[in-house]
């Protein structure tokens, strides 16, 4: 049964025209005000409660229904300020400064293509965020590629190839733990598992960007230096600054809790700062809270390494209260059970469960446009329906990732994909075909679904 039970049974076609309402809701804001996914979240939930209030649902039940759907992600909202402690703190520790200059370290004149998906793959795991580093290390890809006169559309599915795998694979992304979170499954081991689908995807991306990258000799090299001699400016490149990753690594491996591993890493990066780069005691407290603010003088690098904060993470946690709290009304209300019991009758097997999963959480990204929501309907919905086969919840979690995290930049009025566009100039129907590690997650997940390798069950 579902987590939160059902005060009424409507129709299958009442629960599809509130699920249509909602999604065209979502659309007309998103797409044609450009307003933030908040606020028509908010108002799909009021359209929700007007239903409810027809339908003769007393409001006490409606309320209870908003604050059960919440309390699913009171976990990962703990560990978003605990993201944006070590952000804050990997950065004026030094540890991301000096990962990222390591990674232009690899820019050859050949191979170009997967020299940039490599690098954009560093950097994304570095700090968490795509969108960053499509909007920093992206655009200076893209002004080489112009410069060069080599395909712009070929790069930028390289940088959202990569930006996208660090998105996916990076304990510092939001979304990873918001995955992890939902189904109630260890952030660490959730990524451990998600490998048997992301590496293979990111063998076959490298050397499909190997094969297309052009063989003519790369003079231009301006901007990947001003990068470079901007993050030597800063004074945070140091080799003790990668401590901080190696006490990670090795708390991932013993399988300790995201919340203290997150928390002795980042103190580890404190003492860095204070002993090393002697950031008095009082501005590191601020900085945690506030986030590290970059004064190098040079926008690009700036703009990357001005991140981080307790405060940084307000955005999210607020789309992630709204969001649960409307699919709180979503089970309160039967709409969500009223369809999946439609194609339950289908929902026999292993294969068709994750097959399911994966075109519910492909659905919500191509018709509301919304990552988080597509990761939190999905993970919602479908967990009885994984259990019901004797699937363990971390093979959803991973389904969430790879037909969730991943497909939103693919979609052109996809907050994501209308980001991308309007930063790198390049329409995403064009840079679409290029984008080949965001392409094969979904292919590679409903495989391994079907023939039943890689999944874990119910002990």
């Amino acid at each position: 049964m579902f987590r939160i039970r059902s005060t009424i049974t409507p129709s299958f076609l009442e629960a599809v025209l509130i699920t249509c309402m909602i999604i065209a809701l979502m659309a007309v804001c998103i797409v044609q005000f450009d307003a933030v996914p908040h606020m028509p979240v908010l108002l799909a939930i009021l359209l929700l409660i007007t239903y409810g209030l027809f339908k003769r649902v007393p409001f006490k039940k409606l309320e209870e229904g908003l604050i059960e759907g919440s309390k699913a992600g009171l976990g990962a909202i703990f560990i978003f300020f605990f993201i944006g402690i070590l952000i804050s703190s990997w950065m004026m520790g030094g540890t991301i400064p000096t990962l990222i200059y390591l990674g232009f370290q690899f820019i050859t004149p050949h191979f170009f293509y997967a020299i940039v998906f490599l690098i954009t793959c560093i950097v994304g795991l570095s700090i968490g965020s795509s969108l960053t580093t499509v909007a920093t290390v992206g655009v200076a890809f893209i002004g080489m590629a112009s410069a060069m006169d080599i395909s712009l559309a070929i790069t930028a599915g390289a940088i959202v190839s990569g930006a996208f795998f660090g998105d996916k694979m990076s304990p510092l992304s939001d979304t990873t733990n918001l995955a992890s979170a939902i189904v109630q499954v260890d952030l660490f081991e959730h990524i451990r598992n998600m490998g048997w689908t992301t590496i293979p995807a990111f063998f076959i991306s490298l050397i499909g960007y190997g094969i297309l990258s052009p063989n003519k000799d790369i003079q231009n090299f301006d901007e990947i230096n001003a990068f470079q001699e901007g993050l030597l400016q800063s004074g945070l490149v140091h080799w003790y600054t990668l401590l901080p990753i190696v006490l990670l690594f090795i708390l991932s491996i013993k399988k300790v809790p995201a919340i203290i591993a997150l928390a002795l890493t980042s103190i580890a990066a404190i003492c860095i700062s204070y002993f090393f780069q002697y950031t008095p005691f009082e501005e590191v407290l601020n900085i945690l809270f506030t986030g590290y603010t970059s004064s190098i003088g040079i926008e690009a690098v700036d703009s990357l390494l001005t991140r981080g904060g307790m405060n940084s993470m307000m955005f999210t946690i607020g789309l992630v209260i709204l969001a649960l709290s409307m699919g709180g009304l979503l089970f309160t209300l039967g709409i969500v059970q009223s369809l999946l019991a439609k194609v339950e009758s289908l929902l026999k097997s292993v294969g068709a469960v994750i097959t399911a999963a994966a075109f519910t959480g492909i659905g919500v990204n191509t018709l509301i446009g919304e990552q988080y929501l597509s990761i939190l309907l999905t993970g919602e919905s479908f967990q009885s329906q994984f259990k019901k086969v004797g699937l363990a919840n971390k093979n959803l979690a991973r389904v969430m990732e790879d037909a969730g995290t991943v497909v939103n930049p693919l979609v052109p009025w996809s907050v994501c994909g209308i980001f991308i566009t309007n930063v790198l100039a390049v329409s995403t129907i064009d840079y679409l075909p290029f984008t080949f590690f965001c392409l094969l997650s979904p292919v590679l997940t409903i495989l391994f679904g079907l023939t039943g390798k890689t999944l874990t069950y119910i002990k």
